[in-house]
């Protein structure tokens, strides 16, 4: 697979390549649900368990460009009701996790509410079942392929394997971050777990509504 991404990046044009990591790191920056997730991870359990979360929605990531690479997740899409059944399901997800944060102990300073493993896990779930993520995946990382240097699949699987590790460390940023000034509160960290509930109640209605 390294190899695949490796040999498939140096056939493709340099100009091409800086292009799509400049976008991808404009993109990466604006705050979005990725970024939303990863900072209410953090506030609520400390800067590692913000870089956890967005360590979990890299894989969530990961699982997309993969189907997209093998012309899966077109087809899946392409079945109204499938799209529906994941978009609730993610959205159920998303508001079982508020549910959570909402009823969970107050956090102290330095000390995580839930463990690593399972902010992995949340992260990757929340963006596992968002097929919005794969809709963007399959209308972004093709506009910079080009069919005349060989095969899309793996020029799209090679882009996306850039913009996943860029879009890694700037959520990871955004989560310590968040986690670094959660735990700054001090005494208002009892507000945290509220806070970051309000976030993933959000996301919900944002992911089932729009």
């Amino acid at each position: 697979m390294a190899m695949i991404v490796l040999h498939t990046l140096l056939a493709m044009d340099a100009t091409t390549i800086g292009t799509f990591v400049l976008a991808g790191i404009v993109l990466n920056l604006t705050p979005g649900a990725d970024v939303m997730f990863a900072s209410a991870c953090g506030l609520a359990g400390g800067w590692r368990v913000g870089v956890a979360a967005a360590a979990g929605v890299a894989l969530g990531a990961v699982l997309h460009v993969g189907l997209a690479s093998l012309g899966l997740s077109a087809a899946l899409l392409a079945h109204p009701n499938a799209y529906d059944a994941i978009r609730w399901a993610g959205g159920a997800y998303l508001l079982w996790l508020a549910w959570a944060a909402w009823h969970a102990p107050a956090p102290q300073a330095g000390v995580a509410t839930i463990g690593l493993g399972r902010a992995v896990w949340r992260g990757f779930t929340t963006n596992a079942l968002n097929p919005k993520v794969a809709l963007f995946v399959m209308a972004f990382l093709p506009q910079f392929a080009n069919p005349a240097i060989g095969p899309v699949w793996p020029q799209v699987l090679a882009l996306g394997v850039l913009f996943i590790t860029t879009g890694f460390f700037i959520t990871a940023a955004y989560g310590a971050a968040a986690g670094i000034f959660g735990q700054a509160l001090g005494r208002a960290a009892q507000w945290l777990g509220k806070i970051s509930a309000v976030v993933f109640a959000g996301l919900a209605a944002r992911l089932v509504l729009d």
